[in-house]
């Protein structure tokens, strides 16, 4: 089977054929960065971190370009309250947002545009868009006509006589339903130069010049939470096809984080942050819990649903540490198991793909109280491969992350060393010695837990 994808255009899954043979392009949506990010914010960019690494795999190049909207009303809201200069306080979040993209082991976007840096392709959009009959100046203002491009609505099925842009209205605004690209000056506010006068980009407009800036007027997959469907993507694409190109061939969307019900945001002070989050777990099990849903599916937060990741994200780790000291350092180039396959070229199947390495996991701990050493290496290094599609390889991990330190390596060997004592000690039907070694370790403030996949320990204070 080849990839398939759901398609938000077309409400269908479609067969995944690059426009470029070998090279694959994606532009996600990136911040609008006002503020500290939550789990929902990243959730979309983890999403197409997975994407894009399955990609890898079957295409020579992908490119991935993710933007940044440095220049909003929110922006500039957030930064007068805080008394701040309005590009400070947008670097600064920028920052923060790039530290949780990499904290939770994000590979960098082929490009990360900043709005404010193309201000000039977007007033080629907008004359683009004049001249062709599409766009219009009011008091400053440039306004798309959404009457003028028959098929606006067909990305988000919105009927046109129900359309609602969640705009002010402008002077000059023709149409209600009509939205906005360009924003006349305001006293105090950022501005640049257009032949329609100085003003500001309208969200909707920079997307579309950044999209074709770098993937060009037609590219693969266009990308961003579901939230976003509905101004953003369908004003994208209006704009982007009236102006004459192709735009996007594939949409894909991923569902919200919620708590209680509701979509994580600032606006309802609802948010669980990065930084917090990196306070209760390891940036591996944080992700593990973020990529384990379907990227359609709707994550309601709880601590019971994070507790239960990070146990499985732990019973992974612990067979692939126990094959390590058992064998030494295993190599991440195994074979993906068909289900495994078969799950990722079905829409991206993470739920599935992870079931498939629980079960290698399950069948190479079963290698490991056999002693078959060799089908213990073949296990690891096929769930090192599956887990590195997903970015969650513990031992690259391990290598480069939280927990790799020199003095957590020396401790793993020692508690290692202990439990294979143990399972010699239970396979002789040793319980006391058993249970006598595994008391030692708790005095230590080390737990164990006997799992189907082997024994799991942690720190306590882990």
């Amino acid at each position: 089977m080849s990839l398939h994808l759901y398609d938000t255009a077309s409400r269908s899954m479609r067969e995944f054929i690059p426009q470029v043979s070998g090279t694959a392009s994606i532009y996600v949506c990136g911040a609008t960065v006002q503020g500290v990010p939550h789990i929902g914010h990243v959730r979309s960019g983890l999403n197409f971190d997975v994407l894009r690494r399955w990609l890898a795999r079957t295409h020579d190049d992908v490119r991935l370009v993710r933007n940044v909207t440095d220049i909003d009303d929110k922006i500039l809201a957030k930064a007068a309250e805080h008394g701040r200069p309005w590009w400070e306080w947008a670097y600064a979040h920028e920052r923060a947002f790039e530290d949780a993209y990499t904290a939770l082991g994000c590979l960098p976007p082929s490009y990360a545009p900043r709005a404010t840096g193309h201000v000039t392709q977007m007033v080629e959009l907008m004359q683009r868009l004049v001249d062709r009959g599409h766009a219009y100046a009011a008091g400053g203002d440039v306004y798309f006509s959404v009457t003028s491009f028959p098929e606006y609505g067909a990305l988000s099925g919105q009927r046109l006589d129900e359309v609602h842009q969640g705009e002010s209205a402008g002077q000059g605004k023709r149409d209600p339903r009509d939205f906005t690209l360009w924003k006349a000056a305001k006293p105090g506010e950022p501005s640049w130069p257009t032949p329609w006068g100085r003003g500001r980009p309208g969200w909707h407009l920079e997307c579309s010049a950044m999209a074709t800036e770098y993937l060009g007027g037609t590219f693969d997959i266009h990308g961003g939470g579901i939230d976003l469907i509905f101004p953003h993507h369908e004003n994208e694409q209006a704009q982007s096809r009236a102006a004459g190109d192709g735009f996007a061939r594939y949409w894909m969307h991923n569902a919200w984080v919620t708590l209680s019900g509701e979509k994580m945001s600032k606006s309802l002070g609802n948010t669980v942050a990065i930084p917090t989050m990196l306070e209760q777990v390891r940036a591996p099990e944080l992700r593990y819990y973020l990529v384990g849903p379907h990227y359609r599916s709707t994550i309601e937060y709880s601590q019971e649903a994070l507790d239960e990741s990070v146990s499985a994200y732990r019973r992974i780790e612990s067979f692939l540490r126990r094959v390590v000291e058992r064998t030494g350092a295993v190599g991440d180039g195994g074979d993906l198991s068909g289900a495994f396959v078969a799950s990722m070229d079905d829409d991206m199947g993470t739920p599935g793909a992870l079931a498939a390495i629980h079960r290698r996991v399950r069948e190479g701990n079963t290698a490991l109280e056999a002693s078959d050493d060799l089908g213990a290496r073949a296990a690891a290094e096929s769930v090192r491969a599956m887990t590195g599609v997903l970015g969650v390889d513990p031992l690259r991990w391990a290598d480069t992350a939280v927990d790799g330190s020199s003095g957590r390596k020396a401790l793993a060997t020692l508690v290692e060393h202990v439990l294979e004592e143990r399972v010699q000690a239970r396979k002789e039907k040793d319980f006391a010695r058993a249970d006598a070694l595994r008391d030692h370790l708790l005095l230590a403030g080390i737990a164990v837990e006997d799992t189907p996949d082997g024994p799991l320990w942690t720190l306590k204070d882990d």
